[in-house]
């Protein structure tokens, strides 16, 4: 469906439950049509919280001192994918901070394994790295990048997402190699940043269009307590006094008018609904943030309005606790078999059933 700004915005600012319900219904229908009813689950391993990044919202980041560090061995890698495969999930998503520890080589070797061992598809969430890096992965056989471009308002990213020394962050020029190396390509954004405007967020959605992004994924901005945006009180919109210290005069009109985004469920689910109609072919998840906001429907929620995807945890429960990006996550105690169990159950439980293969 081709929506411009001003219809996306219409959307955005919508509160009339039955006129919602148009939307979620639009979604849906859309999501039937182009993508069916298949559910797909892509087993995600978190493979490290180290992180050379100092982003004012999450938990893993460098400045965060008090964190436990760990980064995985290949084998205990290599034995997440392993039941992957027994679980019947048809995706690996290796996740970490932008670890330099993780390097080329290590990398390289361990999709080669995973490629030669199983017939997973390979995903990659390794944040901003040299096309080297990016090329040799894809050479060994990764198929998939996820880089969330978060906003695309270049000062408010800037603010939340600082640059590293001498290399300014250009995830949207990034996106583009990866596509151009083969990579399928996946990015999103956060709801509710503070300082975001709507206009802000409905021009994220068309960005999301003009990049024909194979996956989209949308979460609602929950900060770590732990960082400068989670240090928050009831009086600066979620920033504390160390994030609003960050604030320019304009950010602060912004958060105290009605043109901030509010980073509630409510306002993420027409997100997905809107990235479903703007990109009816992508991979949309139902994310784990919505099943923080709502554990008991949050992301049949979110399935019910457009997404396709749900990502059960492979991660061993022992590190699940050290890659807190944002407090309070959902299925953090659980087995990976007891986590697809109850994804499977859920899913099952809306009429819809497991996808096959790497979807």
């Amino acid at each position: 469906m081709r929506l411009d700004l001003d219809e996306i915005l219409g959307w955005l600012r919508e509160e009339d439950g039955k006129r919602l319900e148009g939307l979620w219904a639009a979604a849906d229908a859309c999501r039937r049509a182009t993508v069916g009813d298949a559910v797909h689950l892509r087993g995600l391993v978190e493979i490290s919280n180290h992180c050379v990044r100092r982003c004012a919202y999450c938990g893993i980041n460098v400045e965060h001192r008090d964190l436990g560090r760990y980064r995985m061995e290949a084998d205990e890698i290599l034995a997440c994918a392993g039941q992957a495969v027994a679980l019947g999930y048809g995706t690996l998503v290796m996740q970490a901070g932008e670890d330099y520890g993780l390097t080329r080589d290590f990398v390289a070797s361990l999709v080669r394994r995973v490629k030669a061992e199983t017939p997973l598809a390979v995903t990659l969430s390794l944040g901003e790295r040299p096309d080297e890096d990016l090329r040799a992965w894809r050479e060994a056989g990764a198929d998939r990048y996820l880089l969330r471009f978060e906003t695309s308002d270049p000062d408010l990213y800037e603010r939340i997402h600082p640059s590293l020394p001498g290399r300014v962050s250009d995830r949207f020029a990034q996106l583009l190699r990866l596509r151009e190396m083969g990579y399928e390509i996946g990015s999103g954004v956060m709801v509710g940043i503070p300082g975001q405007s709507y206009a802000s967020l409905a021009r994220d959605i068309l960005r999301f269009s003009e990049l024909d992004l194979d996956m989209i994924g949308v979460g609602p901005f929950i900060p770590h307590p732990d960082t400068p945006l989670g240090r928050a009180d009831a009086g600066t919109g979620g920033q504390g006094d160390a994030g609003k210290s960050n604030l320019t005069i304009a950010q602060e009109q912004t958060l105290k008018s009605d043109s901030q985004v509010p980073a509630t469920e409510a306002m993420t689910y027409k997100v997905v609904a809107l990235a479903r109609l703007v990109c009816p072919q992508a991979n949309v998840p139902s994310t784990t943030a919505l099943a923080t906001l709502n554990r008991a429907k949050g992301r049949e929620l979110g399935l019910s309005r457009g997404a396709n995807i749900v990502m059960p945890n492979l991660t061993p429960v022992k590190y699940r606790a050290l890659y807190e990006i944002y407090p309070a996550k959902a299925c953090i105690g659980e087995t990976a078999a007891e986590c697809g169990a109850c994804l499977t159950r859920r899913i099952e439980a809306l009429g819809r059933g497991v996808g096959k293969g790497p979807g």
